[in-house]
C-alpha cells in the first residue's frame, strides 16, 4: 500500500486558508443543523405529514428514508475519496458536490404543507443527505493540506467547532426571524405561516449561508497534484476500484487488527450519535410536545453542551485515556435514553434530551483520538479515510431501526429503542478493543 503523501500535505499553511476550510463547516452546519435536525425534517414530519393517510407515520417514512440514503453513502462513499484524489479533482468535486446539496436545499421551498409534498420533501433530504456526505470526503481530505503533524489537532478542533458554533449562530437567526411568536406572522420578518412559508424561507437561507461561506476554501486551499499511485489508480474502472479497496484492507487487517476492530465499533456507536441528533428534534414535537418554535432553542442548547462536553472531556482524554471517555459516554447516553422512555413532557425532555447531548461531543472528539493513537506516523490520512467510509458504511442502521421500531410498535417513541440498540452495539464491540498503550497516551499528550 502506497503511503508516499502527495507535495503539500503537512506544509505549514496560511491563517487565511486555514480559516477558509473552517468556512466550509461553519457552512454546512446549515444543511446538519438546520435542515436535517432542527426545522426542516420537523416540518416534514409534524406539518406536512401530518394527516397522511395509512398505517406509516410521517416519522417512520423519514427514518426510512435516511436509511435508505445511508445505504447509497455505504455503497459510493467508499472509493468516492480515492477517485477524487486520483483524479487531481478533489476541490473541484467537493464545489460540484456542494453546490448538488445546496440546490436540493433550495428545492426545499417547493415542499408545501399538505402530505402530497412529503414525497417530494424525502426524495430531497435524500439527495441531500447522500451528496452531503460524499462532499465531506474531500473536505476532510483538505485537513492534511491545511495543517501540520504538530497542528492538524488543533485545526481539525477548529473546523469541528466552526461546525457547532456555526449551527448555533443560524439556528438563532432562523428562530427569531422566521419562527418565533404565535398566529399566522412569525419572527421578527413577520412571515406568514399559510402553506408553511416561513419554513421554507428557511430552507432558501439555509440553502444561500451553505453557498456562501463553502466558497472561501475553493478560492484559497489549491488543488494538489496526484502522486504515482493514485496516477495509475485514475486509469482503474469504477468497480475495479472496490478491489483496491479491498485490496488496502487487507493489508490493514494483516497489519493491525485492533485498528480494524476499532474501525468497526467506532462505525456502530458514531452512527448512533448521529441518530440522537436525526431524530431528537421530531421526537421532541411528536412526542414529548415541545412547541415548534421552541425546537429550534432546544437545538441551540444541544448544540452548546456538546461543544462543552467535547472540550471538557479532552482534559480526561489526555489523562485516562480515550476508551475509558467513550465508555463512560456511550453508558450515559443509554441511561439517559431508556428513562426518556419513560417520562413525558416537554421539561423531562429538556432534562435528560440535553444530558444525551452532553455526551456526544465527548464521544465524538475521543473516538478520533483514539483512532490517532493508533495510527502509525505516516499513515493518517489512509486510516482516517477508512475512518470516514466505515461509518458511512454503518449509516443506515439507526435510522433504519429508529422506523423499524416505530412502525412496529405504532409509536414514535418507541423509534428511541432503535437508537439505543445501535449504541449498545457499538459499546459492545468497543469493549473487546485494547485501549491504545499509556505510552501512547503520552506521547499524544507530550507534543501538544
Amino acid at each position: 500500500m502506497d503511503t508516499t503523501a502527495p507535495a503539500g500535505i503537512g506544509e505549514a499553511a496560511t491563517r487565511r486558508q486555514i480559516g477558509a476550510w473552517g468556512l466550509w463547516d461553519w457552512g454546512s452546519s446549515a444543511f446538519n443543523a438546520v435542515i436535517l435536525t432542527f426545522v426542516f425534517s420537523v416540518y416534514l414530519t409534524d406539518k406536512v405529514g401530518d394527516d397522511l393517510p395509512g398505517p406509516v407515520s410521517a416519522s417512520t417514512w423519514l427514518g426510512w428514508s435516511l436509511g435508505i440514503a445511508g445505504f447509497f453513502v455505504a455503497v459510493l462513499a467508499p472509493v468516492s475519496g480515492q477517485r477524487f484524489d486520483a483524479s487531481a479533482k478533489r476541490k473541484r468535486s467537493l464545489g460540484l458536490l456542494t453546490a448538488v446539496t445546496v440546490a436540493a436545499m433550495a428545492g426545499m421551498f417547493f415542499v408545501g404543507d399538505t402530505y402530497k409534498y412529503l414525497w417530494l420533501g424525502l426524495v430531497l433530504l435524500g439527495v441531500g443527505t447522500v451528496v452531503f456526505a460524499i462532499a465531506e470526503v474531500p473536505y476532510n481530505a483538505m485537513l492534511r493540506q491545511v495543517s501540520t503533524p504538530a497542528t492538524i489537532g488543533r485545526v481539525s478542533g477548529f473546523g469541528w467547532a466552526m461546525g457547532y458554533f456555526g449551527g448555533i449562530v443560524l439556528l438563532l437567526i432562523c428562530y427569531f426571524g422566521f419562527i418565533a411568536g404565535d398566529g399566522d406572522t412569525r419572527g421578527l420578518l413577520g412571515i406568514t405561516t399559510d402553506d408553511g412559508m416561513n419554513i421554507r424561507l428557511v430552507a432558501i437561507l439555509a440553502a444561500v449561508w451553505f453557498a456562501v461561506f463553502a466558497l472561501p476554501v475553493l478560492f484559497t486551499v489549491p488543488e494538489l497534484p496526484p502522486s504515482a499511485a493514485d496516477t495509475e489508480k485514475a486509469q482503474v474502472g469504477f468497480i475495479a476500484s472496490y478491489r483496491l479497496l479491498w485490496h488496502d484492507v487487507r493489508d490493514l487487517w494483516a497489519a493491525d487488527r485492533r485498528t480494524v476492530h476499532f474501525l468497526i465499533a467506532s462505525a456502530l456507536f458514531r452512527d448512533g450519535l448521529a441518530g440522537v441528533f436525526t431524530f431528537g428534534a421530531v421526537l421532541a414535537v411528536s412526542v414529548y410536545e415541545i412547541a415548534d418554535a421552541d425546537v429550534l432553542l432546544f437545538g441551540v442548547a444541544a448544540n452548546v453542551v456538546a461543544a462543552l462536553g467535547a472540550v471538557v472531556a479532552g482534559r480526561f482524554d489526555d489523562r485516562v485515556g480515550p476508551k475509558l471517555v467513550i465508555t463512560v459516554s456511550l453508558v450515559s447516553m443509554i441511561v439517559a435514553g431508556v428513562i426518556l422512555l419513560v417520562v413525558s413532557g416537554p421539561l423531562m425532555f429538556w432534562v435528560f434530551g440535553l444530558l444525551l447531548c452532553l455526551w456526544v461531543g465527548p464521544a465524538q472528539s475521543s473516538s478520533r483520538t483514539f483512532l490517532a493513537r493508533l495510527t502509525p506516523p505516516g499513515r493518517e490520512g489512509q486510516m482516517f479515510g477508512l475512518y470516514a467510509t466505515t461509518g458511512r458504511a454503518a449509516s443506515f442502521i439507526a435510522p433504519a431501526l429508529f422506523g423499524l421500531f416505530a412502525f412496529a410498535f405504532s409509536n414514535d417513541r418507541a423509534g428511541i429503542v432503535g437508537i439505543l440498540v445501535v449504541l449498545g452495539l457499538g459499546l459492545a464491540a468497543l469493549s473487546i478493543v485494547r485501549a491504545p498503550d499509556p505510552e501512547a497516551i503520552a506521547g499524544t499528550d507530550a507534543t501538544r
